[in-house]
């Protein structure tokens, strides 16, 4: 393998219903800063059935070239289809590096693909680098329960390659002047349907989640601080006060006190609320990961070493079943004020 045959950042662009899934424009924001510390074109992929459109929006988001290959067959995704298309494409084009979302159809391209032309992968970084003289994409993520960061190298094959979780990344402001290359890649698939291993019968959508931490604005979250039932009924009641979702650390989870959807964390959500609020949290790695980009967090806790208060803007030292109803009764008061047409308290 000459590895100097391979050049440009590419984004697998995850699309259903061929409308375009956030994680890939987070990605093309990431891709960019790579492509130009590499002086490359940054690329998009996507794959499905009338998509060549959709395809079209992803220059605003800072791709200089989109490949699409568009075929019935890519309606639906199938591990078997998208990792043949993907595979002719890279063997190809030659990608020096590829991201891809850490959704679960990402993770599973992902891994097929790298087995399909016998590379590495690097699943769920967090932060993603590239040592210029070397021309090596640096994919860190936690390791060890969270203890330290790992820095993953592929130094001998082409592309690197790392799946990135929803959210971790920005997502660009679109700027809608930028143009592009469309490249319709039109060579057929060398698949036929009555050969396939699998086949989609039907499609069953699933009701969107009462929780859904990772379009919150506002969270309240809990940690093991909290300590029981009690605790966290006082942490959900806060929330409701300011119309925010509950969040929870992994101890919260398995002392059974709320479900697993609630979690943040490296082995929960990722979430980029404007407002975070952590209560008794002590602010392991593993929790930190899921929550650092939020634009405001507000940590409380009884300990003035906690690690959680090096991840927040402001940090309150309190015992949390003192503070927390207060707040509470405050936000409360303050939102019966204004609806009553302006008698506010102060907070």
């Amino acid at each position: 393998m000459n590895l100097e045959d391979y050049k440009d950042v590419w984004v697998f662009i995850e699309q259903q219903d061929s409308h375009i899934i956030d994680v890939g424009l987070e990605l093309l924001g990431a891709g960019r800063e790579l492509a130009d510390k590499l002086d490359v074109k940054l690329c998009g992929f996507i794959l499905g059935d009338h998509v060549t459109e959709a395809a079209k929006s992803l220059y605003a988001y800072g791709a200089d070239k989109v490949y699409v290959i568009e075929d019935p067959i890519l309606k639906d995704y199938r591990t078997e289809t998208y990792m043949k298309a993907t595979g002719d494409l890279v063997r190809k084009y030659k990608p020096e590096i590829i991201l891809y979302g850490a959704t679960a159809n990402g993770k599973d391209l992902a891994s097929a693909v790298a087995t399909e032309v016998m590379t590495g992968l690097t699943a769920d970084t967090t932060l993603l680098d590239i040592n210029v003289e070397k021309r090596l994409f640096e994919a860190s993520r936690p390791a060890f329960g969270g203890n330290i960061m790992a820095t993953i190298l592929c130094k001998k094959h082409r592309p690197q390659m790392a799946t990135v979780r929803p959210k971790v990344m920005k997502k660009p402001d679109p700027d809608w002047h930028r143009e592009g290359t469309l490249e319709l890649v039109s060579e057929a698939i060398s698949l036929k349907e009555d050969t396939l291993r699998t086949k989609v019968i039907e499609i069953v959508r699933e009701a969107k989640k009462a929780v859904n931490l990772e379009e919150a604005d506002v969270i309240v979250a809990a940690g093991k601080g909290i300590k029981d039932e009690k605790g966290f009924q006082m942490v959900k009641e806060l929330a409701d006060a300011l119309g925010a979702s509950v969040g929870a650390s992994r101890d919260i989870v398995e002392a059974g006190l709320c479900g697993h959807d609630h979690q943040v964390g490296q082995t929960g959500l990722t979430v980029t609320p404007k407002l975070y609020i952590a209560i008794g949290i002590s602010g392991a790695v593993q929790h930190i990961v899921g929550m650092q980009n939020s634009d405001l967090i507000i940590a409380i806790n009884n300990d003035p070493d906690a690690a959680i208060f090096n991840a927040a803007h402001v940090g309150v030292v309190a015992d949390a079943f003192e503070i927390v109803p207060m707040l509470t009764q405050a936000f409360r008061t303050q939102l019966a004020g204004e609806e009553a047409g302006g008698v506010t308290a102060d907070v």
